[in-house]
């Protein structure tokens, strides 16, 4: 017969001294010092994507605001947007506020693509000659406009004068056939 020892046969017992296992390694994010490092890693880079996102913002709002600073800068925009886009709603970002005398300006725009529908041709409306007459907050810019049949040679050309009016930004407020 065997002579057993007490605390013979259970697990973790060796003789009368107990045996513990061996300490498990903490993972990586229980200890204190690593979750501190990595809330703080968390917090700069959110700062850092906000920085990032203002930045881009700032960029973008520059790029795409309207510079209405010089008279001519505006006149030139203003035709852009009226005789060659056709758009009111850019055409309305470089008006006066109050409105302002178009009416001749549009008769020569609405000549323009009558003339495209009866003779089945594109016109291009082009500009030159940009003469910029101001005193304080109003002023005149000279142009002369001209239609160019595309693919052929037929062009004519006429003088104009738009008033220009600095309202928070230089404005076109009329425009005239001379």
């Amino acid at each position: 017969m065997q002579r057993s020892e007490p605390g013979a046969g259970r697990a973790g017992y060796e003789g009368d001294v107990a045996v513990t296992p061996p300490e498990r390694p903490r993972a990586r994010l229980q200890s204190r010092r690593a979750r501190l490092w990595l809330a703080m890693g968390g917090g700069i880079m959110a700062l850092l994507c906000l920085g990032g996102v203002g930045a881009v913002f700032l960029l973008y709002n520059d790029a795409t605001e309207i510079k209405r600073t010089a008279p001519d800068a505006v006149v030139d925009n203003f035709l852009a947007a009226f005789l060659v886009n056709k758009d009111e709603k850019e055409t309305a970002l470089y008006r006066c506020e109050s409105g302002g005398d178009f009416a001749q300006l549009e008769q020569f725009r609405d000549d323009t693509v009558q003339r495209e529908q009866q003779f089945s041709v594109g016109i291009s409306v082009t500009w030159s000659s940009l003469e910029v007459n101001t005193g304080g907050k109003t002023g005149t810019v000279g142009a002369d406009l001209k239609r160019t049949i595309s693919g052929q040679a037929g062009r004519d050309s006429s003088s104009w004068e738009f008033v220009v009016v600095d309202e928070d930004g230089w404005r076109v407020c009329g425009a005239r056939q001379i």
